[in-house]
This record gives structure tokens, C-alpha cells and sequence, in this order.
């Protein structure tokens, strides 16, 4: 199924783009979250008009993202935790609880743009990319420390 996307998808393409994929996907997860439009005619003419705009918001929030990214590359956070032998956390730093402490400094992230694979259970220091645009992953500094 041909579909026209409204917003960049990863892996898939840019706004106003025409993509084909999967009748299952376009119809179950696409066009339900308004991510696109079905590719007819009428469709096509009417993006062709709003990719411009698109174009101009889109640019809007790289910018953006871009600015906030050079904030929080500058950013160091610190966990002190209980350790056990060979420097074992007793618990895990998790992206929430990332999340608050960027909080706290003043900085607004979601948790689910943390892009922490699994929670770190270990000490030392580790570099955690934030997603805050397709185009745009910040890392931070999150060190774990003895308490």
C-alpha cells in the first residue's frame, strides 16, 4: 500500500514522502495515528501544498532539538549507590530514574527518549544518547558512583 507520510519516520522516510509498505501497517499503526495518508490523488495534491509547510515546522524543531542538544551535552549526572562485591549495583540507574535527575537540573526529557537498552548495573561512567529528533541524539554523562 502506497502511503504519504505527515511526519519523519525512522527508517522509512521524511514528511511528504511516498513509501510503500505493508496493508497491516499502514492500516493497524500509520493512518489511525495520523503519521500519514492513504496515497490517492486528492491526497497527493493536498500534501504536495502542505509539504512546504511541513518543511518549515520541521526545520523549526531540528533547530530546536539542535539547540537543546548542545545543553545537554554539557550535562553530567551522578547516582551514588549501594555496591556489592566486584562494584555490583544492589539496584539499577533506569532512563526514569535519569529522567528525574535531568529533571531536577532543569532540564525537561521524557523518559522514554532516554535511549538507555538496559538499566546500568555497574559503576563507572557511561554515555547515554537522548533522542529528542530523528536527526538529533545528545549524549549525556551519567556516572555511577560508590555511595
Amino acid at each position: 500500500m502506497e502511503v504519504i507520510l505527515r511526519q519523519a519516520v525512522e527508517k522509512l522516510g521524511n514528511p511528504g514522502d511516498v513509501v510503500t509498505v505493508s496493508n497491516g501497517y499502514a492500516r493497524n499503526f500509520l493512518l489511525p495515528r495520523g503519521v500519514a495518508f492513504e496515497a490517492t490523488e486528492g491526497n497527493k495534491k493536498r500534501i504536495a501544498q502542505e509539504k512546504a509547510r511541513l518543511e518549515a515546522a520541521e526545520s523549526e524543531r531540528r533547530q530546536t532539538a539542535s539547540e537543546f542538544a548542545k545543553v545537554l551535552e554539557e550535562v553530567s549526572i551522578t547516582f551514588a549507590a549501594r555496591v556489592g562485591e566486584e562494584g555490583k549495583l544492589f539496584g539499577s540507574v533506569t532512563a526514569a530514574d535519569i529522567a528525574q535527575q535531568l529533571e531536577a537540573q532543569g532540564h525537561k526529557v521524557e523518559r522514554r527518549q532516554i535511549d538507555l537498552h538496559e538499566p546500568i548495573k555497574a559503576l563507572g561512567v557511561y554515555r547515554v544518547p537522548i533522542k529528542l529528533h530523528a536527526d538529533v541524539k545528545p549524549e549525556i554523562k551519567v556516572w555511577v558512583i560508590k555511595q
